[in-house]
């Protein structure tokens, strides 16, 4: 799991941060004001005007936006904006403003939470993490690779920020003994970039730093933003963006795109000139040794976890082929599982299964689940909220048309746009924020300008992982900058170049591959998208 969701809703960091942040709290209202009198000089006419609800839908939507981009208010404090003004506003009733802070989405994230604090509380991430090095070698580049890929491999399930702060000390004390064996004395991050073991240095810190990155493209619950799209898809166009369906994209990016990070670190940015590191595999051995035998916890764990990802790859084809559905009401078929139910069956399976059973042990309990990122459930909601009153208020619709008069753009150009701007933009902006800012107004241009939602919304989203060049822009960077052992100029040099490998790839990626691994064609507007368009709102 990745960035903002693991910051407190707290976001980035900087030096000029404080008067961004007044001037967002500011300019907020009056960006709202001039979103409102706008809409209904300019877009009030015709066929694409707006309703009154529509319009004070809208200044609610600039409102916020403002606030969560410049961070004004913690993100979490602006995403109840919806349950306050809505009602006020005359938008929606209190049920209708509070209801998607209860969608099905926060379920599926706070399992895959709990799942990955039990990991954390019984130290089953570190041993993988360690494994995972020994098992790819303790050569040089082997080495880095090694650690990019423990790091990508847990950041699929547990948060980048807690993983990129087990693996830096590891890559600190691998660091230390490498330059004590060579007789290099104590490592200093401004030596030059062809000094014996400093690019080797740097390389591991900032492979740990882009790797976590790069993680949360793999799965849903990797990253705050990817539950964020499932949620803006569910909203906008009823629509649900399964667990499986994610992995057969994110799975196989992050797959090409951390060995081309790798790559581009060991052998063109900072290439490590070292053959061999002395002793490197028993540097290694000894860290697993002080581990101990794999306790009861540990094994508990994992046996949950593996039992859950097998559960989400293959609950969907399982109900097709057995027919393990029920009907509704209103004559729907609704399989009996799902990716959220799953995951609350997971989280409570830990609560269920006994590690110590006379002592009243449990492979989680209550005080590490309170660890919980309960301010990023909020935010979920806020921005689930925000997209169901643009629909059904016709904002979308609104944005639709005005999206069909821009004229004709290549869609593989406008792919290559959204994607650059996001991924600008999430240099110095909280992840988070940016998605759930974003999100609800590219998934109705998408379908105004002729093409699939997800044309733009999944390259989007991939996006907003690619923070790699500033250690503010993402909490990973931040612990690795702070440890002393990158400067900012190699941070920013590297991450610049990966940044553009990121929107070249991201784009061919989805563009090309996109729709065949869903089996949709991205060039053209689904039946249940443009029944959104139609009607102006679901």
């Amino acid at each position: 799991m990745a960035e903002s969701g693991h910051e407190g809703g707290g976001g980035k960091r900087s030096g000029g941060v404080g008067a961004v942040r007044w001037i967002g709290l500011a300019g907020g209202p009056a960006a709202a004001l001039a979103v409102y009198w706008l809409l209904g000089g300019v877009v009030g006419a015709g066929d694409a005007g707006l309703s009154e609800p529509g319009r004070r839908t809208a200044a609610v939507a600039a409102l916020m936006a403002s606030w969560w981009l410049t961070e004004a208010l913690p993100l979490s404090a602006t995403a109840l904006l919806p349950v306050a003004l809505f009602p006020l506003l005359g938008v929606a009733s209190i049920g209708a403003a509070t209801a998607p802070y209860a969608d099905r989405v926060i379920f599926l994230f706070m399992g895959g939470f709990i799942l990955g604090l039990g990991m954390e509380r019984w130290g089953l991430h570190r041993r993988i993490a360690l494994t995972t090095v020994l098992l790819v070698g303790t050569r040089p580049k082997a080495m880095v690779f090694g650690f990019m890929l423990a790091t990508v491999m847990m950041g699929a399930w547990v948060s980048n920020t807690a993983t990129a702060a087990m693996m830096t000390p590891i890559a600190v004390s691998v660091v230390g003994l490498v330059f004590a064996r060579l007789g290099l004395g104590e490592f200093d991050p401004h030596r030059g970039r062809g000094e014996t073991g400093a690019n080797f240095a740097t390389c591991m810190m900032l492979g740990i730093a882009f790797a976590a990155s790069i993680g949360g493209m793999s799965t849903l619950i990797a990253t705050p933003p990817n539950s964020v799209l499932k949620g803006t898809v569910k909203a906008f166009f009823g629509q649900d963006l399964g667990f499986g369906q994610w992995m057969r994209l994110g799975v196989p990016i992050v797959a090409i795109f951390m060995p081309a990070a790798w790559a581009l670190l060991v052998y063109v940015v900072y290439p490590v000139r070292l053959k061999e590191l002395p002793g490197g595999r028993e540097m290694i051995l000894d860290e697993l040794r002080s581990l101990g035998p794999m306790s009861r916890g540990e094994w508990t764990v994992m046996l949950v976890f593996f039992c859950t990802v097998a559960a989400w790859v293959t609950h969907g084809p399982l109900a097709s082929w057995l027919g393990l559905y029920w009907t509704d009401a209103a004559g729907r078929r609704v399989p009996y599982l799902s990716d959220e139910g799953i995951a609350v069956m997971a989280a409570l399976a830990l609560f269920v299964i006994p590690v110590d059973a006379k002592r009243r042990v449990f492979a989680m309990d209550w005080k590490t689940a309170e660890r919980l990122p309960w301010g990023i459930l909020l935010l979920f909601g806020g921005g689930m909220s925000l997209a169901a009153a643009m629909t059904e208020s016709g904002v979308t619709h609104a944005i639709m048309e005005m999206m069909t008069r821009v004229g004709e753009v290549p869609p593989l150009a406008l792919v290559l746009i959204v994607t650059t701007v996001i991924v600008i933009l999430t240099q110095l902006t909280s992840s988070t924020a940016v998605a759930t800012a974003l999100l609800p107004v590219l998934a109705g241009a998408g379908v105004g300008l002729g093409v699939h939602p997800y044309l733009l919304l999944i390259p989007a989203t991939m996006a907003i992982s690619c923070s790699f060049m500033l250690p503010v822009a993402t909490p990973p960077n931040a612990i690795v900058f702070a440890s002393g052992y990158v400067t900012l100029p190699q941070m920013a040099r590297a991450g610049l170049l990966l940044n553009i490998v990121g929107v070249v790839l991201i784009s061919l990626y989805v563009y090309y591959l996109g729709g065949p691994l869903l089996g949709v064609d991205l060039g053209t507007v689904p039946e249940w998208a443009a029944g959104v368009e139609e009607s102006g709102g679901r």
